[in-house]
């Protein structure tokens, strides 16, 4: 069986054969169904999870009670919430599987353990956050230097799996329109492609 989303995850030029062995053998093989929870609000992280097949979301309720997503982690995508996780607090989000995921997990006592075995793991963390961090930024000002279409054709450029199968509410609050405004930018992309 191959490790490509392992492989996907874990891509940086410094790792030694025998590192990569060792991290990849500490991951165990998870499944998840449709629905299921991640990660609950109020419930601190232990572990995260590389996603290779499957669809999941990260959501926060907001102060009127409605469901905000945050993000959303398609295959090859590293499910994590950061500061639960590494900071050891209560999650603030939640994570649900949207599809049927199939995942690899790395419970947080391990990832402790080889993060001071191996220096290359600090190395990649380091990188990997850094990358994290700047997408993070980049979408923040996004949310408002670009128009809700282009923020659309963004999301389906970078992770066509939503469009396919997250429902039109969850896509529409990641991409903070209302349901309405994102039905009017799906039927002017289908009838006007070429306008945009």
């Amino acid at each position: 069986m191959t490790n490509q989303a392992l492989e996907i995850c874990y891509d940086f030029p410094f790792f030694l054969k025998e590192e990569l062995d060792e991290i990849f053998q500490a991951h165990e093989k998870v499944f998840f169904q449709k629905g299921d929870t991640i990660l609950e609000e109020g419930k601190t992280s232990n572990a995260y999870y590389i996603l290779e097949k499957g669809l999941a979301r990260s959501y926060v309720n907001d102060f009127n009670g409605n469901e905000v997503t945050t993000h959303f982690f398609a295959d090859n995508e590293i499910i994590i919430e950061v500061l639960s996780l590494f900071q050891r607090i209560p999650s603030q989000e939640n994570i649900v599987c949207i599809t049927d995921c199939e995942c690899r997990k790395l419970d947080f006592e391990t990832f402790e353990e080889l993060f001071h075995k191996i220096p290359n793991l600090r190395e990649w963390g380091r990188a990997w956050m850094s990358k994290e961090l700047f997408a993070y930024k980049q979408r923040s000002v996004e949310m408002f230097t670009l128009s809700a279409t282009r923020r659309y054709l963004n999301l389906l450029e970078q992770k066509s799996k939503v469009i396919q199968f997250a429902p039109l509410k969850q896509i529409a609050s990641y991409l903070g329109v209302t349901d309405t405004s994102l039905s009017r930018i799906r039927k002017e992309l289908v009838s006007h492609p070429k306008k945009i």
